[in-house]
């Protein structure tokens, strides 16, 4: 039995998908599975010289023997999975619970039209909060109730299960960021559930004791979209001069941006059980790192970093991305 849970360290941006595709490449996992929140939350995957923006299909469809869930816990636009589902041509090997919650238009419009979401907390716009709100008083529908996703509903927690107990590999997709967490991150300037990784195996009816591994995933540099703290951030002219500047999945907004944050870091360690760390993005603070594939060939200042951060925060620092494709990475997992 192996059940690997990927988290963000921060707030959401970290590169999780990346990682979470090359971990599906490389470990070949029977089932990778999506937590988290909802369509709020983008990944990127750089595979085969395509690029995919993804809000509800796992990033691990690279994968093509991977069967493709959606757990109970993740809301979910129809619209927009379908789009994904055909875009990524993963029809017969996608399932979808049937207790998802169903965004609807009428949760985006309660959204966009609140003034507290839109511009206090900065939501994306996605409905996901309206629609979670409106499970927490128990007047969503859920996907059971939806014929256009009848094809897709399967009992995810029961298929995990069964994979796991025939000691196949499960790999399971976290959204956003510790610090996005409604419970453990910046209130109100949050999502609206939690994003630890306890919260991601409740999402796909995984218990505690099944799993294997968490790792989480730190961007070389801290960024954030929207409201909210960002200790040690930089004016959007250093974040240009540093060649940091990004732009969100989802919203297209300018990410702000800050120094890596080794007190947060640590404290996404402690909250999630992290039991092995990945860095993305090396290569913008370190350029000569840019496409290394061998940990001995990086410049030796990105050797410190990586040594400073496995001192800090406790945690070997197993994979280092080093470029958006999902071949560019350094692993130093032990085999």
């Amino acid at each position: 039995m192996a059940c690997t849970v990927v988290v963000g360290g921060f707030f959401g941006d970290e590169g999780k998908g990346k990682i979470v595709a090359y971990l599906a490449l490389k470990d070949k996992p029977s089932i990778v599975a999506r937590a988290g929140v909802g369509p709020n939350a983008g990944h990127t995957v750089e595979h085969a010289g395509r690029r995919y923006s993804l809000r509800l299909v796992p990033s691990g469809f690279v994968y093509e023997k991977a069967r493709l869930l959606i757990g109970p816990g993740v809301a979910v636009n129809s619209k927009v999975l379908l789009d994904e589902i055909e875009q990524t041509s993963c029809r017969s090997r996608f399932g979808l619970d049937p207790q998802c919650a169903v965004i609807e238009q009428t949760h985006i419009d309660e959204e966009t039209k609140s003034q507290h979401l839109t511009r206090t907390v900065g939501t994306t716009k996605s409905g996901v909060g309206a629609c979670n709100a409106a499970r927490a008083l128990r007047m969503v529908k859920l996907a059971r109730d939806f014929p256009e996703l009848s094809p897709y509903l399967k009992d995810v927690g029961a298929e995990i299960h069964s994979a796991l107990s025939s000691d196949d590999l499960v790999l399971v997709e976290g959204t956003q960021g510790t610090f996005l967490s409604l419970y453990h991150g910046t209130y109100p300037f949050c999502t609206s559930k939690d994003t630890t990784a306890s919260a991601a195996c409740a999402d796909i009816g995984v218990g505690p004791t099944m799993v294997t591994d968490v790792v989480a995933v730190f961007k070389a540099f801290v960024t954030r979209v929207g409201t909210g703290p960002l200790d040690g951030e930089l004016s959007s002219e250093e974040t240009r001069k540093r060649g940091w500047q990004e732009f969100g999945t989802v919203t297209g907004r300018e990410r702000r941006a800050a120094p890596f944050n080794f007190e947060l870091a640590k404290l996404a360690v402690r909250l999630n059980g992290v039991t092995q760390a990945a860095i993305t993005k090396l290569d913008i603070v370190f350029p000569e790192s840019k496409g290394v594939k061998e940990y001995n060939d990086l410049p030796i200042p990105a050797k410190d970093f990586i040594d400073r951060v496995e001192k800090n925060l406790g945690v070997a620092v197993t994979l280092i991305g080093t470029g958006p494709s999902t071949d560019e990475v350094i692993e130093r997992r032990e085999e």
